[in-house]
């Protein structure tokens, strides 16, 4: 029975004697209980495959970087310009490999302005949170849902390296703090400004509004059209993707659920 404990528990029947055979039933599974306050730790807000901001010692590519762990030195990760010619060198290599010749007129400048479109495709691994909010956030005896919906977005799926874009909005419960609405959009840009998964990118901007405001609830639907689907694969060119991330009173009260999603599709 060894791990079967921790999925059931033993009950005994009893018929009027004492009867030693059990049987085995399921625990019921717990209420969801969410904790929406400013106790709220930051490790309960991660979302996996969040890349770290801006880059560290630890990125990919640092690990034995001499230089980070020496203090008197005021060394950092290459910047993005820095990148451009090993990057140029890389997509001349890749024209090479189907077949292409990197040297005639129409390719010769190619190279580089491919490394450059990538990188700023990507620049939102080079952004954070705290930069973008930069002090935007105010205090306001405010508790009514705020939302700010149609955000464009444009993302590169990290399985095919072709391009994502559709529709982002964003609603939330504020609890005495309100947020720029300019920094709604530019949280999405934040993180649709990276290799990413459509899933994955609208829990990245529900959590985001979480730590700048720490809300009642933020609700996120994403509509998205997918290239990978359309140009290759199954070719399916009228498909949309529709995500969605409910987080606390939007998760918990279906009345606010249906509000939010009332106002966005409207």
């Amino acid at each position: 029975m060894n791990g079967v404990s921790n999925q059931c528990a033993k009950l005994k029947m009893y018929d009027g004697e004492d009867d030693n055979s059990t049987i085995m039933i399921k625990k019921p599974l717990p209420l969801r209980a969410v904790s929406w306050g400013d106790n709220i730790e930051k490790t309960d807000l991660d979302v996996p495959g969040t890349p770290k901001t801006p880059r560290t010692s630890t990125t990919k590519g640092h690990e034995k970087c001499m230089f980070h762990h020496d203090l008197e030195l005021d060394h950092r990760p290459p910047t993005r310009e820095a990148m451009i010619p090993e990057m140029t060198r890389s997509y001349k290599l890749l024209l090479s490999s189907l077949g292409e010749d990197p040297e005639r007129q129409g390719l010769l400048k190619t190279p580089e302005r491919a490394a450059k479109a990538m990188l700023f495709f990507t620049k939102g691994y080079d952004q954070s949170l705290e930069d973008v909010i930069n002090d935007a956030v105010f205090d306001e005896d405010h508790d009514e849902m705020v939302v700010v919906k149609d955000i464009e977005m444009f993302s590169m799926c990290e399985h095919h390296l072709v391009p994502f874009y559709g529709r982002v909005s964003i609603g939330y419960l504020p609890c005495k703090k309100v947020l720029g609405l300019s920094k709604l959009a530019r949280i999405v840009e934040i993180f649709s400004r990276r290799l990413q998964l459509q899933e994955r990118l609208t829990k990245q901007i529900a959590i985001a509004v979480t730590k700048a405001v720490q809300p009642a609830g933020v609700a996120v639907v994403i509509e998205g059209v997918h290239m990978c689907m359309v140009m290759r694969g199954v070719q399916k060119i009228n498909s949309k993707t529709v995500t969605s991330t409910m987080l606390g009173t939007f998760r918990d009260d279906p009345k606010t659920r249906e509000e939010f999603l009332n106002l966005v599709h409207k």
